[in-house]
């Protein structure tokens, strides 16, 4: 498997896309399975390409089990259902009763480590070479999550951040042995200088090991794991409408997958209408989806953004304390926009004071998130304030991001 997919093409030929696996099973309701890697390996793509060069479903549950046993030994604890949980009447700016979603205790503190090891499971089933190199491209969240599944793996990562990354983050990823390159921007030179540099060490031969589909389409099949959680613990009380951050998308379209897959075969009745969230300082989904032709298809809108890639640019010197959204491009954007028109939802962009209003609310609440972690509340606060959505509704959001 090189720096996209393997030719399998599990989403045909559209972008940042994964189908459901065929006979894919979902997990029996009464299995008390902690492990979202074990309990619904049967919808994984991993599993399934595993079961067709004869593996046993012994086979999977045993190296789930031996890699996890090694994260929980780097990190603390390996990875397990992350909770959910109901804020009632907390503050005049969100909505009556606003659900959420914890991943600030998942392995590295966000979601990341569920695509890195979606990953490694991957890299299982095709034999990749202990040795050879990983890589990936971060400005924080994702960067601790590669290096900390990559050191549970005993697999050397290269890790190329910004100028600005946090310096917390950054001594983290040298106590994980991760060979650390910050890249500066050139003068007057648009694009991620760090994804720049993550793709000439794909094209010397190592390994991607991001979060973005456009890099790996396999970084999807894991991330997929945290919208089944969601199917499943929204079962008795379902939602409206969900709000997730918006960085390079992939989380976003993971999520939808697994919501739509629990509508499909899992126990939901409808998929909530998923809502991406960027800031003011840097919205460059949001510029792109404004630009689509209204009031066609859902297959003629998708047909359109393909046909125009010139709609996705860079943004202009990205500005938040969010900062692990600040991709200047949205590397999914394709996907996300399949995943809005799927659900019925759309964009909205939050001011920089929602942010950091919505940031001290969550940790008052009693929740340990950064700014990035936060922002999907901020994107309620946001949409509540402008009417987008009523106080009356029923919403959900992530809260994905550890406060250093």
């Amino acid at each position: 498997m090189s720096g996209t997919d393997d030719g399998l093409a599990p989403g045909g030929s559209f972008p940042s896309w994964l189908d459901t696996p065929p006979g894919a099973v979902w997990p029996d309701p009464d299995d008390p399975e902690p492990n979202p890697f074990v309990r619904y390996r049967r919808l994984l793509w991993s599993w399934q390409r595993a079961m067709l060069e004869g593996w046993t479903d012994d086979d999977v549950v045993a190296l789930v089990r031996r890699l996890d046993a090694s994260v929980a030994r780097v990190a603390g604890d390996g990875f397990r259902i992350t909770p959910v949980g109901s804020w009632v009447d907390v503050d005049d700016r969100l909505p009556r009763r606003l659900l959420w979603k914890d991943e600030t205790g998942n392995v590295a503190g966000s979601h990341k480590a569920r695509h890195l090891m979606g990953l490694l499971l991957h890299f299982a089933v095709d034999a990749v070479a202990d040795d050879t190199h990983l890589a990936i491209s971060s400005c924080g969240n994702a960067a601790l999550g590669a290096a900390t599944v990559a050191r549970a793996a005993g697999r050397p990562i290269d890790v190329f951040i910004p100028t600005w990354a946090d310096p917390a983050v950054v001594g983290r990823l040298e106590q994980l042995e991760a060979r650390v390159h910050v890249c500066a921007r050139p003068d007057g030179e648009l694009g991620d200088p760090c994804m720049a540099a993550f793709r000439d060490a794909v094209r010397a031969g190592a390994r991607g090991f991001g979060v973005q589909a456009t890099d790996n389409r396999w970084t999807l099949d894991g991330g997929r794991t945290i919208g089944w959680e969601l199917s499943e613990q929204m079962r008795d009380e379902p939602v409206e409408h969900l709000f997730v951050q918006l960085g390079g998308g992939a989380l976003l379209v993971s999520c939808a997958l697994g919501l739509l897959e629990g509508a499909s075969i899992g126990p939901l009745r409808e998929a909530p209408a998923v809502w991406a969230v960027q800031t003011e300082g840097c919205a460059p989904f949001d510029r792109a989806w404004r630009a689509l032709p209204q009031g066609d298809s859902i297959d003629q809108r998708l047909e359109s953004a393909m046909a125009h890639p010139e709609l996705m640019r860079p943004w202009i010197d990205p500005q938040s304390s969010a900062t692990g959204i600040l991709d200047d491009v949205t590397y999914d954007w394709l996907g996300v926009t399949r995943a809005l028109l799927r659900t019925g939802g759309s964009s909205v962009v939050v001011p920089e004071t929602e942010i950091v209003e919505a940031t001290r609310l969550v940790q008052a609440l009693g929740i340990d998130a950064s700014a990035t972690g936060a922002a999907g509340v901020a994107g309620v606060m946001t949409a509540v304030a402008t009417g987008t959505i009523a106080v009356e509704a029923s919403v959900a959001a992530l809260v994905t991001g550890r406060r250093s």
